[in-house]
């Protein structure tokens, strides 16, 4: 194709192309990169058949500045998410550790129920624990204890269908403790006014059973046993059920006390807050349910390795979700003092 054929078929749609550019920023992405292979396709052509006519040049021009408008997107992208795990996070952590705080102190009083209450079961009855964990699974514990493999839950599961149902198990719950205390709120916003009845309810009753449980192979003098299994994966599993909680905690107060906001505008921030909270548990809950799928299993395994995926796994929730937000605080503290203009003294002539 000659030189002067290949302008005019193609002057108007270049034309029209640098109109819509003009700014860039405000091109969609997907448009941006529909025109970016275009321009690519005719600078290709051009550079062949035409390399030192001005087209080429032109086209050259056109499609750079489409390239690095697409690149700077994509470090913007790259940088938004590394900020939202290394400082939005935190930060939303040091803001909401009251409420952290209450969810972590419901949990705990309703384990310590479920074990006070599962102490003081009949010896071999255990009335309490069936009503919590239910018969059929208190019947399948003993018989495995009697077999010898207390742990046999969960071994008797190929991992991969294991791991998938166990992360879907995980994720519902915790986002029903979330939700919830946003949808308790709503509805019981004047007849329920200091707690977030949803969250607290459903951190209750995975206290209990999570007490109920534990205590009812401590009965059986298997607490050792069953704690350094149980723990491989319940270290970040319940961790995350108290942090969703707390979330729903966190949701449901910003409707109760709005303080200087409107409620819908305090509802927002509050959801916002919680749904950050929600978005960094996800990674936390699948490692667990892989954890519980490929590594529980094996019960067997030696002490030393035991310890060190239940003490490594509080390690990496407790510095990230408690340590880590008041480093990112003391930094952001001192990044503004920086940030901070002095005014110069002035002397007023009198």
């Amino acid at each position: 194709m000659k030189e002067g054929v290949f302008l005019r078929r193609n002057k108007k749609k270049w034309e029209a192309i640098e109109q819509e550019t003009r700014n860039v920023s405000s091109v969609h992405p997907d448009r941006l990169g529909e025109i970016f292979i275009e321009l690519c396709d005719d600078l290709s052509y051009a550079r062949t058949h035409h390399s030192n006519s001005p087209i080429a040049k032109y086209l050259n021009t056109l499609t750079a500045r489409i390239h690095q408008t697409i690149y700077k997107q994509q470090n913007i992208r790259f940088s938004q998410i590394a900020q939202f795990w290394t400082r939005d996070v935190p930060l939303v952590m040091v803001s909401v550790r009251k409420q952290m705080l209450v969810s972590f102190v419901i949990f705990a009083i309703s384990c310590a129920i479920g074990v006070i209450s599962t102490l003081n079961d009949k010896a071999g009855e255990y009335e309490f624990a069936r009503g919590i964990l239910g018969d059929a699974y208190v019947e399948m514990t003993l018989q495995n204890i009697k077999e010898g493999k207390p742990m046999a839950v969960y071994e008797n599961k190929e991992s991969i269908p294991m791991f998938l149902a166990i992360a879907y198990n995980n994720i519902r719950v915790a986002f029903m403790s979330f939700a919830w205390g946003g949808f308790a709120s709503i509805l019981g916003v004047y007849a329920f006014f200091f707690l977030s009845i949803g969250s607290a309810y459903i951190l209750f009753v995975n206290g209990v059973m999570v007490g109920t449980f534990q205590t009812l192979f401590y009965k059986e003098n298997l607490l050792w046993e069953s704690a350094s299994v149980i723990w491989l994966h319940g270290t970040i599993e319940i961790w995350s059920i108290v942090l969703a909680g707390g979330a729903g905690i966190v949701m449901g107060n910003s409707i109760f006390f709005p303080k200087t906001y409107s409620r819908r505008e305090s509802f927002r921030r509050g959801a916002e807050k919680a749904g950050k909270i929600m978005l960094s548990l996800l990674p936390f809950i699948t490692l667990a349910a892989f954890i519980e799928s490929f590594v529980t299993r094996y019960a067997d395994m030696h002490v030393i390795l035991k310890l060190l995926i239940i003490l490594g796994s509080l390690a990496l929730v407790v510095f990230y979700f408690v340590i880590y937000p008041f480093i990112v605080e003391k930094r952001e503290e001192m990044r503004k003092e920086q940030e901070k203009i002095e005014l110069p003294s002035v002397e007023l002539n009198r």
